[in-house]
């Protein structure tokens, strides 16, 4: 097996079977794990836990996972925490909604545990290699900071859950190159992970709302780009 990982993993589902099948894969590939039945427990053990992943449920008593993972991307020590739905339910709309929250993966059950756990590690190799990047980016009145992953506008600071600061970020790092959606996919998201191009729209929409319209521009037909001017 190797050196074992560090993370800390919160499985959430309200089947038992589910939970003890998740946690006995995690525990063996050496992972910290704990696990909630609802949504409700999920915000709870997020905030005592402080996950590196959480593994979400979208149907679930009390607190569905949708609402779920809201709050817990609400939660300030959970900003670089990873949320990968688990689910049966295969409607677009709910990928999208997920998304719209702040889902960085949605797969579909039944589970493979086996390929599963290679989504989990594709999931950190990709999260530590983008930590050994330049940490800071500095554009006229904008600072946008990798190691704290925060954003300022005229020393305001704004709020940006992973994915929308992710997709900043990059597109800061390579400025006045024009990017399709595809391409904003592979680099955000990656290549093992299926997520509708609509998602990078909602995602640049939103980071428009709230550091302004005038960085990343929309090239008709192609895709975005981060002005330099």
């Amino acid at each position: 097996m190797g050196n074992k990982p560090t993370q800390k993993v919160l499985v959430v589902d309200d089947e038992e079977p589910i939970l003890e099948l998740l946690k006995y894969n995690l525990e063996k590939q050496g992972y910290d794990v704990r696990t909630a039945a609802d949504g409700q427990q999920a915000v709870e053990q997020a905030k005592k836990f402080h996950p590196d992943l959480v593994l979400l449920d979208i149907m679930m008593p009390k607190m569905d996972g949708v609402e779920a993972c809201r709050q817990i991307r609400a939660i300030p020590e959970m900003v670089n925490t990873f949320v990968v739905f688990l689910t049966a339910r295969a409607e677009e709309y709910s990928e999208v909604a997920a998304f719209d929250v702040g889902a960085d993966d949605y797969i579909l059950k039944p589970i493979k545990p086996r390929a599963l756990m290679s989504r989990i590690s594709a999931l950190f190799r990709r999260d530590s290699k983008k930590k050994n990047t330049s940490s800071q980016i500095k554009i006229g009145d904008l600072v946008i900071d990798r190691t704290s992953y925060t954003v300022q506008i005229k020393g305001k600071e704004v709020s940006l859950p992973k994915k929308e600061f992710e997709l900043l970020f990059f597109l800061a790092q390579n400025p006045n190159k024009v990017f399709s959606r595809d391409d904003l996919l592979q680099n955000i998201w990656g290549s093992d992970v299926y997520v509708l191009a609509r998602t990078v729209d909602v995602h640049i929409r939103k980071v428009r709302e709230k550091i302004g319209d005038d960085y990343i521009t929309t090239v008709k037909g192609v895709g975005y780009k981060f002005n330099l001017s």
